[in-house]
């Protein structure tokens, strides 16, 4: 495409629109009509350019109309109670939905990832001297050792503040390093593996492997299932950088990256919720299968939630994004 003769032949229309915008006064409706066409034209124009001669003197210039175009034919828009209702009713449950089929393998691959590790460190006398001296690991597996006190060692309140912080943010770092073919994001699985795997063989070797699960379960069930979720969403965010599918990388990332976003607004919530179980519940006086039965509980209306809502508003169409009048216009390109 040739810029010069695209820009000679359009430019009168962004002016006109530059034109329109600058009224002070309420425009006509012949006006009003003929802004919104222009906003069209001017946004497919930018797609064209962008996709076949980036110019960024003039791509600066239209993506500045087609913004200030965008408000006055939509309007401003305030958020409400009504949107974060609708998001965790629809928006959350259907992104976490449509990433099933890359956080439930991810989980899978993980918990017996975990599973292996503790069983290499609880049959091999060798590995666990290598984690630390004899001693130091009779102080962390006894009774009220380390592993134990951990959880009563803060005020329930603080401690569930620093949890709910820790794990969101590597929730969040999970989202966010995806991008980066998700290489990041298996770092730090296995890292939360590795962890799991410690305590899992440590605690076996001890012979206190029951009180170790009844001290993880209650709250490690919802826990993990929320990283598996920002991980495997993590994950569908590196591989969009290599297969975009049909639509162009940059629209591809768009849509994904929302997505993303919304996920890793509602997992805040998730966390939370399992932050208040880690801090109230496993150190509760509560008898084992009680804590546990919590942990489960939660695991379960967690999983209803995403597929009885999640999945009846993804058939409806819902896929976690911004609602399309809320988008930025694109046309379709070429493959």
């Amino acid at each position: 495409m040739d810029l010069d003769v695209f820009v000679s032949a359009h430019r009168a229309e962004w002016d006109r629109l530059e034109a329109l915008l600058r009224r002070r006064r309420r425009l006509t409706g012949a006006e009003t009509d003929e802004l919104v066409a222009l906003y069209q034209r001017t946004a497919t124009h930018l797609s064209v350019i962008q996709s076949s001669a980036p110019d960024p003197q003039i791509t600066g210039r239209l993506s500045q109309l087609v913004a200030r175009a965008r408000s006055a034919v939509t309007g401003t828009r305030r958020a409400s109670w009504r949107d974060v209702i609708r998001f965790f009713a629809y928006g959350f449950p259907a992104a976490v939905y449509h990433s099933r089929r890359w956080w439930i393998p991810t989980a899978l691959v993980s918990t017996v990832t975990a599973v292996l590790l503790g069983w290499w460190i609880g049959t091999h006398p060798e590995v666990r001297s290598a984690i630390a001296a004899p001693s130091a690991l009779r102080d962390m597996t006894r009774p009220g050792g380390e592993y134990e006190a951990y959880y009563s060692s803060h005020p329930a309140a603080a401690f569930a503040a620093q949890v709910w912080t820790n794990n969101a943010q590597a929730a969040a770092m999970c989202l966010v390093l995806g991008v980066f073919l998700g290489l990041p994001v298996l770092w730090i699985l296995f890292e939360n593996m590795l962890n799991l795997g410690v305590g899992i063989g440590l605690m076996s070797s001890a012979g206190r492997l029951d009180t170790f699960l009844g001290l993880i379960l209650p709250h490690g069930l919802l826990e993990l299932t929320a990283v598996f979720v920002a991980a495997g969403t993590g994950l569908r965010l590196g591989w969009t950088v290599i297969d975009p599918g049909p639509r162009s990388r940059r629209t591809a990332l768009a849509e994904q990256g929302r997505a993303a976003l919304g996920i890793a607004l509602g997992l805040v919530l998730v966390l939370f919720v399992s932050g208040v179980i880690e801090a109230f519940v496993t150190p509760s006086g509560l008898p084992t299968w009680a804590r546990i039965g919590v942990g489960v509980i939660a695991e379960l209306a967690f999983l209803a939630y995403v597929y009885v809502l999640g999945g009846r508003a993804a058939r409806a169409g819902d896929t976690g994004d911004l609602e399309a009048a809320e988008r930025s216009a694109t046309v379709p390109t070429a493959a």
